[in-house]
């Protein structure tokens, strides 16, 4: 709703007087609310969003057209889109009942949905889903504003936009190696654990990160490293020789955050993890 005033002005014989001021209200009759399905965003994720057009009005408005920009942003002088939509995933509800598909057009830099008609006094959601792609911003404090639009016959085009942040967390991923894969009995092999964090946040000691695995056959260890380090026995991991349980203890383990890096040619977002390496040595 927004208000408005007016008033005339008389002019006669070089006089001049004003009017009284009149009050108005303008009421749009065509409202859109558009909300995220998801808390936040990671590289990768699969988004949800659902949009509201709600007609308060006594005539029903069609062949309306709802276009999103997918979170658009500029970067050197050009921009970059860091939503890509999935195609097929557009849902077409009028006062909750599904319809037939609409008209979708997926650009790669915008999303068009056509032929949405609004009933008099009803509400249309049109749902939908996008990935977040490699131009998606990953570092701490980012955000993806992205815009609606529903434009059409007798409507004054109304927007609305839903900002999502980044989710600032540690996002932790395991590999584990053998060196040699042949191994001779008694003589020593090295299992090598590769802790990566493709997250914006680094993993601490407080999120206590423990690595357990049961080697079989049980392991004769030898040496435990931690990024090159040795490490001892209760302190920083436990052993069991009879069951082959080996454990590291709460606490000891962290993985520095990614390291985001921007193409300046082309917007995309490369990840470097953060990585921690620890080894067991033993025999069997």
């Amino acid at each position: 709703m927004a208000v408005f005033y007016n008033y005339a002005t008389l002019s006669y014989n070089q006089n001049v007087t004003n009017s009284n001021v009149v009050t108005g209200e303008l009421v749009e009759v065509i409202t859109v609310t558009k909300n995220a399905v998801a808390s936040g965003y990671r590289a990768g994720d699969t988004i949800t969003y659902v949009v509201n057009v709600i007609n308060s009005g006594n005539s029903a408005y069609n062949n309306l057209t709802l276009t999103d920009n997918l979170g658009a942003y500029p970067i050197g002088g050009t921009s970059r889109v860091p939503l890509t939509y999935i195609d097929g995933s557009v849902q077409y509800y009028v006062n909750g009942v599904l319809q037939a598909a609409p008209v979708v057009s997926a650009s790669g830099t915008a999303l068009t949905v056509s032929g949405i008609n609004v009933p008099a006094d009803s509400n249309v959601a049109i749902i939908y889903r996008v990935n977040v792609n490699e131009f998606a911003p990953l570092a701490a404090g980012s955000t993806i504003t992205n815009t609606a639009s529903i434009s059409g016959t007798g409507i004054t085009t109304v927007t609305a936009t839903e900002t999502l942040p980044v989710l600032e967390e540690a996002f932790l991923t395991i590999s584990k190696a053998l060196n040699p894969t042949t191994v001779v009995e008694n003589e020593p092999l090295t299992y090598t654990f590769v802790i990566s964090n493709t997250g914006n946040t680094a993993a601490v000691a407080a999120d206590n990160v423990v690595l357990t695995d049961t080697f079989a056959p049980a392991l004769d260890i030898i040496l435990v490293t931690y990024n090159g380090t040795a490490w001892a026995s209760p302190a920083n991991y436990t052993y069991d020789p009879a069951t082959g349980v080996f454990s590291t203890v709460a606490g000891q383990i962290t993985v520095p955050a990614a390291v985001y890096t921007t193409d300046p040619a082309t917007g995309a977002v490369s990840v470097t993890p953060g990585t921690t390496v620890i080894t067991v040595t033993g025999t069997i």
